[in-house]
């Protein structure tokens, strides 16, 4: 194969906001991975809590423009990016001013998921697809980082499965302990619904619940990579019945074993191709 492209798809990165297990991971595995020889573009949403100014965030004028129905609405698409020096890397930032301009991550002051989350998952996914089929770059392994990436595996599968540029790619999900109590939008499972999509392919999103949205990612994804100790029991079993390639986090030195890991997976036959 020739040189192996990723694309890498996270919930959060630092430095563009607070350190955690997973913005630090989702800054550290790109660049290691680079560095190993492999191709990367790397996403985010921009949150309303990142400095534009001091991280030089720039609109790509040439991949915005377009507007993305969701819940019969129109919602403009805004694509920005910003480069890590260090790292010889770019991020790419998913942006609405309806869904991303509040001066917070996932949750409000309290704790609580906004009442709109369903909503921006559903722009944040759907937007990374449709920015990847503007650059007209085809990438063999799609990692999902974070639960505001999980239905990016079923659109990838379903709505976009007859897609040259995806034709080759292999999907890999990572869970994180990063659960979140309150449900979604009791019309969320509607809303998501898009070309190709069945009743079927949705069933674990008629509970609006975090376990539901993880098991949608195992379900339309090759392999699962478990970070930390996931403390939902629901996901928890529902992986282990799940005939996947499942990866434990090794700790701190990770960039060797998740690159062989990557490559196994590519020796995978995709899953419901």
């Amino acid at each position: 194969m020739k040189k192996a492209r990723m694309l890498f798809v996270s919930q959060e990165i630092t430095p563009y906001v607070d350190e955690s297990h997973m913005s630090i991971i989702s800054r550290q595995l790109p660049q290691g991975i680079l560095e190993a020889g492999k191709e990367i573009r790397t996403f985010m949403p921009r949150y309303g809590i990142i400095n534009e100014r001091r991280h030089q965030l720039h609109e790509v004028i040439r991949l915005s423009g377009m507007n993305l129905i969701i819940n019969d609405f129109d919602h403009p698409l805004i694509i920005k990016v910003a480069s890590i020096p260090a790292a010889r890397m770019q991020v790419y930032f998913i942006d609405n001013d309806d869904y991303f301009n509040r001066k917070a991550i996932v949750t409000d002051k309290n704790g609580n998921i906004f009442a709109d989350t369903d909503e921006r998952l559903i722009f944040f996914c759907r937007g990374v697809i449709e920015t990847v089929r503007k650059l007209g770059w085809a990438p063999h392994i799609i990692h999902c980082a974070g639960w505001m990436t999980s239905l990016l595996p079923m659109y990838l599968r379903r709505s976009f499965g007859d897609d040259p540029l995806f034709a080759e790619s292999r999907i890999v999900y990572s869970i994180f302990d990063d659960e979140f109590k309150q449900t979604l939008n009791k019309d969320f499972v509607n809303k998501v619904q898009f070309e190709g999509i069945t009743k079927d392919d949705t069933k674990h999103l008629k509970s609006g619940t975090y376990a539901g949205l993880i098991k949608t990612a195992i379900d339309f994804s090759d392999a699962v990579i478990r970070v930390g100790k996931n403390s939902n029991s629901e996901v928890e079993k529902y992986l282990k019945k799940a005939e996947k390639l499942v990866l434990d986090h090794p700790g701190d030195d990770y960039i060797d074993m998740y690159n062989d890991f990557y490559d196994a997976v590519l020796e995978e036959e995709p899953a419901l191709a």
